[in-house]
């Protein structure tokens, strides 16, 4: 999935959700740009994948930005339309996350 994602990513086939949106807008940590976004997902690998999501599967991402801000998306894949849906976008907090990329008990 993420080979597809990136590809969608890189010609420009992605939109973001409202809630995507307003996350990054009001991320305790500072805003989240669209090119941040970006260089994380093409610079990003899947952490957790959701299969039976619907209307489309779909996974989170951790990546980091260029200047090495760790981000996570939840990506949904739209297959029949070629198209990624940025679901939300945050900067994980490293007290609920090991290594950015477990999550802690």
């Amino acid at each position: 999935m993420l080979e597809n994602i990136i590809k969608c990513i890189q010609e420009g086939h992605y939109l973001y959700s409202q809630h995507a949106r307003d996350e990054m807008e009001t991320e305790e940590l500072g805003e989240i740009m669209d090119e941040e976004v970006r260089q994380a997902i093409l610079r990003g690998k899947i952490i957790e994948d959701y299969p039976g999501d619907l209307p489309y599967p779909s996974c989170l991402i951790y990546g980091k930005t260029s200047q090495g801000r760790p981000l996570h998306m939840v990506c949904a894949y739209a297959e029949d339309d070629r198209k990624v849906i940025i679901i939300t976008a945050y900067e994980p907090s490293p007290d609920q996350w090991i290594d950015f990329e477990r999550r802690r008990r």
